[in-house]
């Protein structure tokens, strides 16, 4: 799940010292030496990679969210690997499974939320990857690790974590909503934002009901069906690319969306505050994973490694504030970015308590029932 970048600039001084690159591997019959420092567009000094991997080929390519990744990390691997960095984005997981099983063997890399790993591994879309080329991942909270979508990590990489929960801006809205019910009331008619995001809006139909947001019994869903058809009227726009936007500009004033977005629109207006609904939150996890027949497998792997290496990754707290999963990365920052760290520290949204974890759902691969859901979303989208 992603989010629109805020031009912010770490400080001068914060960024030499964070990002003084390492020694270069070199062979065994050359003298080490000190690299050149490369420098972003932005003014970033890059970070030399930490092992740098050996690669062959020139390029990379990533199917991924729309505007996840800090731009620092792209051109910085792009500077100091010498390798291009092509990019196509997507807003939403169904358009991402339908783009690869129409035939995604360009990609090399994709983003992925957890649930939809599951599917992907019995379709024969991905591949299993080699632990022995992601030591990035030595780096990491066990507790992102060894998933039930992916024991062992044998198809995937975490790279961001986070939940859904109810934006509101209180300046705008008397009565905040505490529960997932209350985004019915006739009082939010016409001001709300939601994600175009088919399991999302139908999951916490389903919780509103009592029901299991995994669940797979047609009469359910066609209960949440109905349900969902007295409130999509209500709903003034789906927006999954940037629903912070219609927020911060007064256009909605509250709605549904992931924490990152929450806590951008906050930075911009200190009036908004993000609700961890009664029934409880939904949580998700989006993660790496490389497409079966990957045309660059080597660069794949220096990218997975040197984008997510502590320097580069602790960017995210700034461009894309959700749940860091690399403890790594947070001790970084806590050194280096003091200041982003305690926002990210302190913050409810991004360090989630862990009360609301404990309460909270997590998606899951509904199998043959895909096409009901998938079913659904399209007759409610379109009022039937």
């Amino acid at each position: 799940m992603k989010l629109k970048l805020l031009n912010l600039t770490l400080a001068a001084s914060i960024l030499l010292v964070a990002c003084t690159p390492a020694a270069a591997t070199t062979s065994s019959d050359t003298a080490p030496t000190t690299p050149e420092a490369k420098v972003a567009p932005s003014g970033y000094v890059c970070p030399e990679p930490n092992p740098r991997l050996e690669v062959t080929s020139t390029e990379v390519n990533l199917f991924v969210w729309t505007e996840y990744i800090p731009q620092d990390a792209i051109d910085c691997f792009e500077l100091v690997y010498g390798i291009t960095v092509n990019r196509e984005e997507y807003s939403a997981n169904e358009e991402m499974y339908a783009k690869l099983t129409a035939g995604g063997s360009t990609y090399d890399l994709a983003q992925p939320t957890d649930y939809w790993i599951q599917l992907m591994i019995r379709q024969g879309l991905l591949q299993k990857l080699d632990r022995a080329q992601l030591p990035v991942l030595d780096g990491f909270d066990p507790s992102y690790l060894n998933q039930s979508f992916d024991p062992n990590n044998e198809y995937s990489v975490p790279y961001q974590a986070g939940t859904y929960g109810i934006v509101v801006n209180r300046d705008k809205v008397e009565n905040v909503p505490t529960k997932w019910a209350d985004l019915w009331k006739p009082e939010y008619a016409g001001r709300m934002v939601f994600l175009d995001d088919n399991r999302a809006t139908i999951g916490l139909t389903l919780m509103t009901l009592g029901y299991d947001i995994n669940t797979t019994n047609e009469a359910e869903l066609e209960e949440a069906k109905a349900k969902l058809l007295e409130l999509v009227p209500g709903i003034k726009l789906f927006d999954s690319d940037s629903p912070k936007t219609a927020l911060i500009a007064g256009d909605v004033d509250l709605g549904m969306t992931w924490t990152g977005e929450a806590v951008l629109a906050q930075r911009e207006l200190a009036s908004i505050d993000y609700i961890y609904p009664e029934e409880g939150t939904i949580l998700w996890m989006d993660n790496y994973v490389m497409v079966a027949g990957a045309p660059h497998p080597d660069a794949a792997y220096a990218w997975l490694n040197y984008s997510m290496q502590p320097e580069l990754f602790a960017l995210m707290l700034q461009d894309f504030p959700y749940t860091m999963p690399s403890k790594a990365a947070l001790e970084f920052a806590k050194t280096n970015m003091p200041d982003l760290y305690n926002q990210y520290i302190n913050s409810p949204i991004t360090n989630t308590p862990a009360e609301v974890v404990a309460k909270g759902k997590r998606f899951e691969d509904v199998g043959e029932a895909t096409v009901i859901y998938d079913r659904i979303w399209t007759e409610i989208k379109g009022g039937q």
